[in-house]
């Protein structure tokens, strides 16, 4: 949705990575390897198919870019809950305080399906969160968004009423950074106008 409402036409893929596989000394640097990890599945799958093609032209440039975010508390590394109890549970060691959401960005860029050069860059927004009641906390842990994302928390859903300030990047915080992206293209040599626009 990000890079939809930027005005580029992404192609989404599934990495399939299992993610518990993956282990870092920090949460920093775990999102990057992760980051690292999803990119290079895809980038895998893409050659694994190119190749199985029979004729044609399965040349030119293709970009890779996978992320993965990770809400650090008091220096544990905060993913998706596993259970409603478990959210619950978060919520109220979160509330009244604050973390550093991290996202780990990767991008490939594949010549002919080979990878031929890639960046990773981390971006780290420090989030202030409000104080929810009980009754918030057990009413939003309900709607199921607090499952379904890193920290048990989004800023651009139901969460967003319990998130009282953001110190950095927002759309980090949503899972991609926009001006970390920009960066990342333009050391492949690359800009916006590369990438492929939404149609209007």
């Amino acid at each position: 949705m990000t890079l939809r409402s930027a005005g580029v036409a992404p192609e989404v893929m599934v990495s399939g990575l299992d993610e518990d596989e993956i282990t870092a000394p920090s949460p920093a640097d775990l999102v990057q390897a992760l980051a690292i990890a999803k990119a290079a599945a895809v980038a895998t799958e893409l050659s694994m198919a190119a190749s199985g093609e029979v004729g044609g032209d399965v040349g030119g440039d293709v970009l890779v870019l996978g992320c993965d975010s990770l809400l650090e508390f008091r220096g544990e590394a905060l993913g998706k809950p596993a259970n409603e109890e478990e959210a619950v549970a978060r919520w109220k060691q979160l509330r009244g305080r604050g973390g550093m959401l991290h996202t780990g960005h990767t991008l490939m860029l594949l010549r002919n399906f080979e990878i031929v050069d890639a960046k990773t860059k981390l971006a780290s927004t420090e989030v202030r969160f409000g104080y929810p009641s009980d009754d918030e906390i057990d009413a939003y842990v309900a709607t199921g968004e607090p499952l379904r994302v890193a920290g048990a928390f989004t800023i651009d859903g139901h969460g967003g009423w319990f998130v009282d300030r953001i110190i950095g990047d927002h759309h980090n915080v949503v899972g991609l950074s926009l001006p970390v992206l920009r960066t990342m293209l333009i050391e492949l040599g690359l800009g916006i106008a590369d990438l492929p626009a939404v149609s209007t």
